[in-house]
């Protein structure tokens, strides 16, 4: 079975190459998606008093809508806690429409990590950590055919989605968090919610040899400046900047095959279509032009950062705090986060603007 699964994960990377080498991909049509999204959003909103309305809906141009952050604070929208039950579960229903089966275990994973901090430290507990702590907000009138936005947001999590056009659909930014990232105790010991994106990015720095190590593995510095230990922290225009780290074009074809599953974990947190889309785009970049960078201790328990940029995107990730037990990472698209390049693009199309 293993070697199936290695089989697999290799054509998959070729496939990906070879978009690459065969030129940009055929746009993708998002209607269905963005149908769905718009119907999951117009029922929640129906169900909602006109105070409670109120607060979950903004306009599309408001600021609000970059305001992206993964801290335990207070939020704008409407929260989980403020819901009954009704409500709640138009709530979860809207976030299936963005995210795979993968990807919705993951995010309600994470949610559900509160109680655990709970119990660890009863005597300080942050309330905005709690599982239903969890702010949605509309942005703009949600329409099948429409240009509108949405979010759900807490303690980390942040999902921003923009749907332009009816057709069109950006995931970015896209961040989750967990802590503790490794559970240490209790009846859930052992649980990891994030497990792969920490895997498969160490077994990649590992399998470096001493000369990939001189570009790709850096010391680790302390991150005081930085917004929860990332670099790019929730920046809201973020620029690509020249990439660290060894370029894929440097890696052996199995350390290309551990990229690309990587990439692919990140990816398939998002519906299939959405995360095909991401994928293809950076294929259409060059396979061969992203770079990967790691810093820290390459075990478990020992403080570690990595970071993946093509042209077209950023992944960052970092566990750092906590006794490297407290884990950030996310997805940034330099042309599209909050739809910025599609709303663009979408406004010189049908106004000529």
């Amino acid at each position: 079975m293993k070697g199936v699964l290695s089989f697999l994960a290799g054509v998959a990377a070729i496939a990906l190459v070879g978009a690459a080498q065969n030129g940009p991909p055929a746009p993708v049509d998002g209607s269905r998606v963005a149908a769905e999204m718009a119907e999951a959003a117009t029922n929640l909103l129906a169900a909602l008093s006109p105070v409670e309305r109120n607060r979950a809906s903004f306009l599309l141009k408001d600021e609000e809508r970059r305001n992206f952050h993964f801290f335990p604070i207070p939020r704008r929208g409407l929260p989980l806690k403020d819901m009954n039950d009704a409500q709640r579960a138009l709530a979860h229903a809207l976030v299936a429409t963005g995210l795979s089966q993968k990807g919705h275990v993951k995010a309600f994973t994470i949610m559900s990590l509160g109680q655990i901090l709970r119990e660890i430290d009863p005597k300080s507990p942050n309330p905005y950590r709690d599982s239903d702590q969890y702010y949605f907000t509309i942005f703009g009138k949600p329409d099948p055919k429409g240009t509108w936005g949405w979010r759900c947001e807490g303690f980390h999590i942040s999902l921003n989605y923009t749907i332009v056009g009816g057709k069109a659909i950006a995931s970015a930014p896209h961040f989750m968090g967990a802590h503790p990232a490794i559970v240490q105790d209790g009846p859930r010991k052992g649980l990891q919610a994030l497990a792969g994106e920490e895997e498969i990015g160490r077994r990649l720095a590992r399998s470096f040899d001493a000369d990939q190590r001189k570009s790709a593995i850096f010391p680790l510095h302390k991150f005081e400046e930085t917004v929860g230990g990332l670099l790019t922290g929730n920046t809201r225009k973020l620029e690509a900047g020249t990439p660290r780290g060894l370029p894929a074009s440097r890696m052996t074809a199995a350390q290309k095959e551990l990229l690309m599953s990587l990439l692919r974990e990140y990816a398939g947190r998002h519906r299939g279509e959405l995360g095909e889309q991401d994928l293809a785009k950076i294929a259409a970049a060059g396979f061969d032009k992203i770079h990967f960078s790691w810093a820290g201790g390459l075990e478990v328990g020992e403080g570690h950062h990595y970071m993946i940029q093509g042209p077209t995107f950023l992944v960052e990730l970092e566990n750092t705090q906590d006794g490297a037990n407290h884990v950030h990472c996310i997805w940034r698209d330099f042309e599209n986060d909050f739809g910025d390049d599609l709303m663009k693009r979408h406004l010189t199309e049908q106004h000529g603007k």
